[in-house]
């Protein structure tokens, strides 16, 4: 198993298992004299963990984890060292016992009988590796990323944001909104769902309330801006920014789908209109694999959570995976970001 390393310049390392002693990252390429900001990291393992509430009321897995960081090297001094830098975060809530039963039993939907017939000898506890619970540590490589523009590109921003969730969704007028006004992570984190309208939010969460009870599943739709990001990010022909954000996001488990700009809505599109409108929104920000310097926008999908039924309402399962995933995805873009920031100024030497 060899396949655990994302990135060409800023390059992330993936370890650990969901019930192993702990989950972690070692980040190799970040430059030296990088701020570290420690309640950056904090903060963004806080937006992932399981357990989170909003007002008391949680629509999510209800295993309680600290996710409390421990940085084991690179970092001296409060500034980082241009070394591999080594975070930990220890697993203190696992209960292995509800998944015995799996062992000999793959789950449908789960990843159990593939891993089990590709490597033979797995973990199968809270699904080892294949568990959303690695995600951890893209969260911490992101959070490292992000430092590296508080730097160099302060302005940059990455916002993540639930459009659809289920049957309620985001009309296109509210979305637009969205796109067009300074919404910051944290407004869109003051709601339970991550999506940013009081009315569907409250849809939403009931939705996912009564889900938990009847242990059914949903899935949903993400929507990515990445504002103000650097002119000039991509590596033609096979690292277009466009390419490697795609794998990014389709690296996170349940993803379902992923779309730039106008996406498959460009499909019944005529050319001499397509091209000629006054904005360029539709491009995604993102033309010949490079990025332009305007807003970069992807749509991502996502299935439905595959533990259902009695298995869900006996064990503590995520009804729907949008409202986790997005701190992720935010993660997985700045590491993007931050690999293709790196590689266009090693070519400009």
């Amino acid at each position: 198993m060899s396949a655990n390393i994302f990135g060409q310049r800023f390059q992330i390392l993936s370890f650990g298992e969901s019930h192993g002693s702990g989950l972690g990252v070692v980040i190799d390429g970040c430059p030296s004299e990088i701020d570290f900001d420690s309640e950056l990291l904090i903060k963004e393992l806080a937006r992932r963990r399981p357990g989170q509430k909003v007002n008391e009321v949680s629509v999510v897995s209800e295993r309680e984890e600290a996710d409390s960081p421990e940085v084991l090297s690179g970092v001296f001094e409060g500034k980082t060292l241009g070394t591999p830098i080594a975070i930990l975060v220890r697993n203190k809530d696992a209960r292995s016992t509800d998944y015995k039963e799996i062992k000999n039993t793959p789950r449908p939907g789960h990843a159990d009988d593939t891993w089990k017939i590709k490597f033979g000898h797995t973990d199968h506890r809270g699904g080892g590796r294949s568990s959303g619970r690695e995600t951890i540590a893209r969260v911490m490589a992101g959070a490292v990323a992000q430092m590296i523009f508080k730097k160099s590109y302060p302005e940059t921003r990455v916002l993540g944001l639930a459009t659809q969730i289920g049957p309620v969704k985001l009309s296109l007028q509210e979305i637009d909104f969205v796109k067009n006004h300074n919404i910051s992570t944290t407004d869109v984190d003051a709601y339970l769902s991550r999506c940013p309208d009081e009315q569907k939010n409250q849809e939403i969460q009931k939705l996912l309330l009564d889900a938990k009870q009847s242990g059914k599943s949903y899935g949903g739709e993400v929507l990515i801006l990445i504002k103000n990001p650097p002119a000039g990010l991509g590596q033609p022909v096979f690292h277009k920014l466009k390419s490697d954000l795609a794998a990014a996001f389709m690296s996170v488990g349940a993803t379902s789908g992923v779309e730039l700009g106008g996406g498959k809505d460009a499909i019944s599109a005529e050319g001499s209109e397509f091209h000629q409108q006054t904005s360029q929104a539709h491009y995604g920000g993102i033309r010949g694999g490079i990025s332009t310097g305007e807003t970069i926008q992807f749509r991502i999908s996502f299935k439905p959570t595959a533990t259902v039924l009695d298995v869900a309402k006996k064990g503590r399962h995520d009804p729907c995976i949008v409202p986790r995933a997005i701190p992720v995805l935010e993660a997985m873009a700045w590491s993007v970001l931050a690999d293709h920031l790196l590689w266009q100024r090693g070519d400009r030497g």
